[in-house]
């Protein structure tokens, strides 16, 4: 099997990123003898600096990690919709969907305090040794990525015309975008961190109480002072109309993570552990139930056949997303899980490609899908713009960063940071960061499993992997994507697991995925695309198309950015792999 790269091994610790810096920060704190948690909470800080169109501190978090000997949790670091994003309060404003920019789509900001409140219970070492890396790039500076330069150059028109603030951090006096890899700094968002950092320092006390009082400070001082200031003056979104936001100082005062157990499925002795239907976690778990019955899904990596079948198996468990999962009410997750359901719905794969949602009815309630999908309005907006006024804000895609590291001493750490990204809304100008948008993925519709609901979590697409044996931890994986991170993941996983193919030939085989269901982004779209690396060979191509997938090319290297580390129970050696895909994700490890 053709590699990139090789397979790192170890037996330190080893860290995997979607950026190298952000790599490299946390094998740092590996090699001072800081543990998973110090070096997953040093990497995601990090990681906030140097791919700020990927995630930021108005972004969110989900973590999943265990330790040998313990049970596996998950630490949810996305926050809740603000006490004022009711349903009636966007209908009032003419809108059918939440807009996916500007101050309607905020969540409480919730990345930051997970990381701190992760730190605090579970690392070893005091605060300013972990922020030390993201304080330094922040100040100093670091190169910046082509990539975070083309996302401000796509993005230039809607700062000059309606996001001043974003114009003055990201833009030069004559409005043009940095060049890439010039040394970039953010002096505001390096002074947040700063501030934070003093105001655990004025705490004295134990490491665990300085934490708590740069959470408090992040939860109930300047930030959310600023953070309430910023979102009253209404600006341009891409409705096409300007708009005040909902979030408030009260809002981050009456948030904090949560930690919970994982939602788990057995597969071939290993125990696979997602977050709960708050995310779309429990899909990749419902999709390899079903694909556990099948004895095509066994088919070699990337042939037409394995291929079709887990399309399928994809197109089955995102319709039961659609209809089940989210945070408004009680979701039934043991019956969607349940092997007997499993087999239902693999009974429904037929030899050709189907056509529509089919959600599954694991009870005794019907399924229930939005108004939004069943009819979609004749006018909906083109992708990527908005729906009217002129100039158009256009939508610039987020995307997300992801960490994994495991350490000498057993402990694994999987986390996918994302929101916030510099396009999605207006910078706030005393704090160097934007906030997130993760609320579009609310509907705006009553008696759903994802409607607007005030306090409850946004269905999220973030969605880490954790695996264990027994009470071992043994691999950790995921990669930014969206919609598609559940089925990237399942094409590594596949190829890892099945195939037997290592982390990094697993990364670097060719991967695919499906749009028929609708996106968790505006304008909400749903297509039945079935999207491929077309290094799986004009002949899988074919035959997928005589079973009636709208095949489409997607070039040889660009579909996943997966990274991934793991740890062998039985000898103790260390491994990590990451993605080559765009030429920026990094593992470290010795």
């Amino acid at each position: 099997m053709f590699t990139t790269r090789p397979e790192l091994s170890g037996t330190l610790g080893m860290v995997a990123s979607t950026h190298w810096l952000a790599s490299a920060a946390g094998m740092a704190i590996l090699e001072e003898g800081g543990t998973a948690v110090d070096a997953a909470v040093a990497t995601g800080f990090t990681l906030q600096v140097v791919e700020p169109h990927l995630n930021g501190p108005g972004g969110e978090v989900p973590i999943l990690f265990a330790r040998r000997g313990e049970a596996p949790a998950v630490l949810c670091g996305q926050g809740v919709a603000p006490a004022g994003a009711t349903i009636e309060h966007y209908r009032d404003q003419g809108l059918d969907l939440i807009p996916g920019t500007g101050l309607l789509a905020p969540a409480v900001p919730g990345a930051v305090s997970a990381w701190l409140t992760f730190l605090r219970d579970h690392g070893t070492l005091p605060l300013d040794r972990i922020l030390r890396f993201a304080i330094e790039y922040a100040t100093h500076g670091h190169p910046l990525h082509p990539r975070v330069v083309a996302t401000i150059a796509a993005s230039a028109d809607t700062f000059l015309h309606h996001w001043p603030t974003s114009a003055e951090l990201w833009l030069d006096a004559d409005g043009r975008a940095p060049t890439p890899n010039m040394l970039w700094h953010n002096a505001a968002l390096a002074s947040t961190y700063l501030r934070l950092l003093d105001a655990a320092r004025a705490a004295g006390g134990s490491r665990e109480q300085q934490i708590d009082a740069a959470l408090t400070t992040w939860h109930e001082g300047f930030v959310p002072e600023a953070i309430e200031r910023h979102t009253r003056t209404p600006v341009m979104d891409e409705s096409g109309a300007r708009h005040a936001g909902v979030l408030s100082a009260h809002d981050l005062a009456t948030w904090r993570p949560s930690y919970e157990t994982p939602v788990t499925l057995d597969w071939r002795g290993h125990t696979v552990c997602k977050a709960g239907p708050w995310s779309q976690g429990p899909a990749f778990l419902q999709a390899l139930g079903i694909l556990a019955g099948l004895s095509t899904a066994e088919a070699p990596h990337a042939s037409a056949e394995q291929i079709h079948v887990v399309t399928e198996a994809v197109k089955l468990v995102m319709a039961d997303r659609e209809a089940w999962y989210g945070d408004a009410g009680q979701v039934p997750i043991d019956a969607l899980l349940s092997e007997a359901y499993a087999h239902e719905r693999a009974a429904l794969i037929g030899e050709t490609a189907a056509i529509g949602l089919r959600p599954g009815q694991p009870g005794p309630v019907e399924a229930r899908l939005p108004r939004y999908v069943l009819d979609p309005p004749t006018d909906r907006p083109a992708p990527g713009m908005a729906g009217v006024g002129e100039p158009t804000v256009a939508r610039t895609p987020g995307d997300t960063c992801h960490l994994d590291v495991v350490d000498r001493h057993g402990t694994i750490v999987t986390a996918t940071p994302s929101g916030g990204w510099l396009q999605s809304s207006p910078t706030i100008p005393d704090l160097g960061f934007a906030l997130g948008t993760r609320a579009q993925m609310f509907w705006l519709e009553p008696g759903l499993a994802s409607s607007l609901t005030p306090g409850t979590r946004p269905r999220s697409t973030l969605s880490p992997t954790l695996v264990m044996r027994g009470d071992e931890p043994i691999l950790a994986f995921g990669t930014p994507g969206g919609d598609q991170q559940e089925q990237w993941q399942l094409t590594f996983w596949l190829a890892h697991s099945v195939d037997g193919l290592n982390l990094q030939e697993a990364i670097d085989a060719p991967s695919w995925h499906t749009t028929a269901f609708p996106s968790s982004f505006a304008p909400r779209e749903m297509t039945d695309d079935l999207v491929v690396e077309d290094r799986v060979g004009d002949k899988v191509i074919s035959d997928l198309e005589q079973r009636g997938h709208h095949v489409v090319r997607s070039g040889p290297w660009t579909l996943g950015r997966m990274s991934a580390v793991s740890r062998d129970p039985d000898t103790g050696v260390l491994r990590a792999a990451a993605n080559p895909r765009g030429m920026q994700g990094y593992a470290a490890g010795r």
